[in-house]
């Protein structure tokens, strides 16, 4: 069984209908296993990034072998555009949760395509913007409220994402492993399984293999505002 493509609090990736349609008539199509990696830490910027199926996520891991889980970025999102307008070797990595289809556009093709286009340029910079505030947001997040407060609001935002894809009609079913949710918070995967538990001995959700199914919203919304 295929799993679900739907999740996350990860960086906003969308550009508008014009931009979005452009790029992927110049993209060519990337398939990805689980675990294959699209990039790594230091690789060269030479391509614009976005994900036509699947998850790809983005981490750094320590010497000591210790990843950290920067976000996780799903079907219709762009990405990896920093890299390309500094010129720096890529951050992070890029890796696939699931088998993944990726659009890839060359750097000089990018360009070609938008140098001379202040206002697909203005688009790329309000995108890396947005980036920059959702990072500072989760920073804040992380020092000032407490595991259940932060685990709430990344199931709230990922809600959030699912309805205005229209993905289902009733009920919030979305796709994420509990491993995913520890190295996003920088908690163990057993503080995360004890909160998810009590919410569903409390009815607010279900748990099941790599997959969260939310039955009270109302009540991870309020949680999630707690400091």
């Amino acid at each position: 069984m295929t799993p679900r493509q739907d999740i996350l609090p990860a960086p906003l990736g969308s550009l508008d209908a014009e931009l979005d349609a452009l790029l992927r008539r110049h993209a060519r199509v990337v398939a990805l296993a689980p675990k294959e990696a699209l990039y790594l830490r230091g690789s060269p910027p030479d391509a614009l990034f976005c994900i036509d199926a699947g998850i790809v996520r983005l981490s750094v891991t320590s010497a000591g072998g210790r990843e950290a889980v920067l976000g996780l970025v799903t079907a219709g999102h762009w990405f990896g555009e920093a890299s390309l307008f500094t010129g720096e070797p890529r951050g992070h990595d890029a890796v696939a949760v699931v088998d993944s289809q990726v659009l890839v556009v060359p750097r000089a093709t990018l360009h070609e395509l938008v140098d001379d286009q202040p206002d697909y340029l203005l688009q790329f910079l309000r995108l890396m913007g947005l980036r920059y505030r959702w990072t500072l947001a989760r920073m804040d997040h992380s020092r000032l409220q407490n595991l259940p407060a932060r685990l709430a609001g990344i199931i709230v935002e990922a809600c959030r994402i699912e309805a205005e894809r229209s993905v289902v009609k009733s009920g919030a079913h979305i796709t994420i492993a509990q491993e995913d949710l520890a190295h996003i918070l920088g908690a163990s995967r057993q503080s995360i399984n004890k909160v998810l538990k009590s919410w569903e001995r409390q009815g607010i959700l279900q748990v099941s293999y790599r997959s969260i199914i939310v039955t009270d919203l109302q009540s991870l919304s309020i949680m999630a505002d707690e400091r």
